[in-house]
Formats: structure tokens, C-alpha cells, sequence
């Protein structure tokens, strides 16, 4: 039987990429009962990086972009380590920092790009609580990254 998430997602258009590997001293997940725990995730899409300062060198829209492919990123890992995204539960928590300007105050706006993408793919599962903020500067220089705390079944 397909994944009816899987399903989901690509009725919006979208793909799953391959599992991105971690580029540091960590791991992507870890699980403790019936919750995954994920590290930060980069707006990486293959050879597409979306680097820089919002909003001077990336706009809100490229951001949000971003915060879409980090979000598809990590369901990536979730398959990968559970198997079928048909298995989440519950999305708990997002937290979300944008490489910005020190006079922008609009992150929930680039953030909301994966909160929003979280409720098209998986409904009421998809909502949670979530963290909007704006950091100095974010490794490799991207725009944006998120992290995410969600429960699964059994």
C-alpha cells in the first residue's frame, strides 16, 4: 500500500528528496519513545542553497521557499527513520531562525512558509507550536533554519 502522505505531497507538486546526510558532529534524529527529534535542517535542495540575509540579500519570498525545502527535508528523514509518514502522529513543535537583518521583524512571515506547508500535507497533524527568530547568522550563511519535534505511533 502507498504512503498516503506520500500521496499527499506530490498532489501538491512537491517530491521528497534523498535523506540529507548531517555536515557536522551530530546526527538528524534522535527517537525517545514515541518521539523523533530533529536537528536543524538547511534550505539545501540539491545545488540550490538559498544563503544570505533576510531581507537584503534574500527576499521574504525565497526565505518562506527555503523554510518549504527544509520542511520537505525533514520528512525525508522522518521515512527514513520510521518508514512510512503515515506513522506521525502529531507535528509538536517547530522552531525556526532566519538569518537576518537586525531591523527585520517579520520571521513569523518566513517561517509560516513550513508551518504552512505542515498543515497542507498532514491536516490538523500538522499543527504545532513553533519559534520564530531572527539570528545573527545561521551555518553556511543560509537563510533560514528549522528544527522540529514530532510524535509518531507505536
Amino acid at each position: 500500500m502507498k504512503d498516503s502522505i506520500l500521496e499527499k505531497i506530490e498532489s501538491l507538486g512537491l517530491k521528497l528528496p534523498a535523506a540529507p546526510p548531517p555536515v557536522g558532529a551530530y546526527i538528524n534524529c534522535v527517537r525517545t519513545g514515541n518521539l523523533l527529534f530533529l536537528s536543524g535542517g538547511l534550505p539545501i535542495d540539491g545545488e540550490r542553497k538559498i544563503i544570505g540575509k533576510v531581507p537584503s540579500a534574500v527576499s521574504i519570498e525565497e526565505a518562506r521557499e527555503g523554510a518549504r525545502i527544509i520542511i520537505l527535508n525533514r520528512l525525508a528523514i522522518i521515512l527514513e527513520e520510521i518508514g512510512s509518514l503515515d506513522k506521525v502522529k502529531q507535528i509538536v513543535t517547530l522552531n525556526g531562525f532566519v538569518n537576518s537583518e537586525p531591523d527585520f521583524y517579520n520571521h513569523p512571515q518566513v517561517i509560516n512558509g513550513a508551518s504552512e506547508l505542515l498543515v497542507e500535507i498532514f491536516g490538523e497533524k500538522g499543527k504545532h507550536t513553533r519559534t520564530a527568530l531572527g539570528a545573527a547568522a545561521l551555518p553556511l550563511n543560509v537563510a533560514v533554519e528549522i528544527n522540529l519535534i514530532v510524535e509518531i505511533e507505536d
